[in-house]
């Protein structure tokens, strides 16, 4: 086509001088031709195209390997390095200080940054990488003691979703013989931290609290949650040092695969399409580089609709178990990314939703995905002090960046890398949902009422 056009303009003033009487018509439309060409194959005017962005080895940071392999990134002038990074700490430490223009990052990192807890920067989040994607697993001696308390279905396997009920048992058998009950999760303000506090206080055990004395949480904990990176978790728990975890792909089959752990609950369970990972730049970057925000924007939104694509998988996996990446064996990778995942040996269950990276909406950063979090810091004491209900849109608006992503989307739309139904029609709030393993509902338009539904945590008043 490209070629088309460049003939084109060289025959078109030729063409002009022969047929000028009775074939203006015809004219015209070829400059109009050469004019919509010229308009889908212009780039965006690239601030600074040599890029280096982080990760930790999770397969949900599948859409910035997918990018760089696919050429996505190059289609927008960048040149982007994609360096694995050691810990979460590590990847907000570095964007923070400039040493990486932007990360795979937890949700909740951007957000606690903004929000006054731990370190403090303004972060912005244009992307969202995912939805599920993570699991809790337990020892195979926990399992062996939790599995009695778990009903069967005719085939005699357990029947999903496994509530912490049949847990709580055996928390009290360790209390009774003088053991605290340990388990791992990869950050305080990870979405692991929270969905695991979701799972347990759902069945009325308590995993701590927050204050701005103790900030492990574990105030008044039934459960002791501790830090563990993901790489790590495996390695943890075989050694015996904690119990249980909850963590990203590939490490709860990866317990499966070593015969160490037998994965519980996925926080598919915990909460139906829940968002995961965010792409995470400084507010900085993207008011001093705009178009180089947008554009890197533009070649996530295409790496996950390809991940999303039917037939795109086994690919995807092969690229992830590359050493630079991922670097998990192949199989461990396809048990959760080909939409199956595995709970005790042998038992591997059709689980297409497992690891979404496009459907649903799914890079699309809403607010209310942003507010969730903000209540669960209020909830467990990581904010420590009650706020009024606007403090959380507000927060929300100045971290999450829609704005960017729908200037991604469009020229995506205008370019014809995906379909002008796929950008959501929203005020940047979803429906109120229920879809939890407690069945309790979450309205973001009403945090604090939200807050007080729960039986364990904090209790706010309405603050002015």
């Amino acid at each position: 086509m490209k070629a088309l056009i460049k003939k084109s303009i060289f025959i078109l003033p030729v063409a002009v001088l022969l047929f000028s009487c009775g074939n203006k018509k015809k004219d015209a439309a070829i400059a109009e031709n050469v004019s919509t060409e010229t308009t889908k194959t212009k780039t965006l005017e690239i601030e600074k195209p040599q890029l280096t962005f982080g990760f930790i080895k999770l397969t949900d940071m599948a859409p910035l390997a997918i990018a760089k392999e696919k050429g996505f990134f190059e289609d927008e002038g960048l040149f982007v390095s994609v360096e694995a990074q050691s810990n979460w700490k590590n990847v907000l430490d570095r964007v923070i200080d400039g040493q990486l223009d932007g990360s795979h990052m937890l949700a909740g990192q951007p957000i606690a940054a903004g929000a006054g807890f731990g370190r403090q920067a303004e972060l912005v989040t244009p992307f969202s990488m995912d939805l599920n994607g993570n699991g809790i697993t337990v020892s195979n001696d926990v399992w062996s003691k939790m599995k009695p308390n778990v009903p069967a279905g005719p085939d005699g396997k357990p029947i999903h979703p496994i509530k912490a009920d049949a847990l709580k048992p055996v928390i009290a058998d360790y209390k009774a013989s003088g053991k605290a009950f340990k388990m791992g999760m990869v950050f305080p303000v990870s979405t692991h931290n929270y969905e695991i506090r979701y799972w347990l206080a759902a069945a009325g055990i308590h995993p701590g609290m927050y204050t701005a004395e103790n900030v492990q949480g574990q105030i008044d904990a039934e459960v002791l949650l501790s830090v563990t990176p993901p790489p790590q978790m495996p390695a943890t728990l075989e050694a015996g040092t904690i119990y249980g975890y909850c963590v990203g792909e590939p490490w709860n089959q990866q317990a499966v695969f070593k015969g160490i752990g037998v994965p519980v609950t996925t926080n598919y369970d915990i909460w139906k399409n829940n968002p995961e990972k965010v792409f995470v730049m400084t507010k900085k970057f993207v008011d001093d580089y705009p178009n180089t925000a947008v554009a890197v924007t533009k070649a996530l939104i295409r790496a996950g609709k390809w991940l999303d694509e039917p037939g795109n998988r086994a690919e995807a996996v092969k690229i992830l178990s590359m050493s630079q990446y991922v670097g998990a064996d192949e199989a461990v990778l396809a048990n959760s990314m080909t939409g199956t995942f595995e709970f005790e040996k042998g038992d591997k269950r059709e689980m297409p939703d497992f690891n979404v990276f496009y459907k649903y909406n799914a890079t699309y950063p809403f607010y209310s995905d942003g507010i969730w979090f903000l209540t669960q810091m209020r909830r467990w004491g990581q904010i420590p002090e009650a706020k009024p209900a606007g403090w959380y849109e507000e927060t929300i608006k100045n971290i999450y960046r829609p704005d960017i992503w729908t200037k991604a989307a469009n020229l995506l739309v205008e370019e014809g890398n995906i379909p002008a139904g796929d950008i959501p029609k929203t005020d940047g709030y979803k429906p109120a949902t229920a879809d939890f393993i407690d069945g309790t509902t979450y309205d973001a338009k009403d945090p604090i009422g939200y807050i007080n539904s729960f039986k364990i945590g904090n209790k706010d008043e309405a603050v002015k």
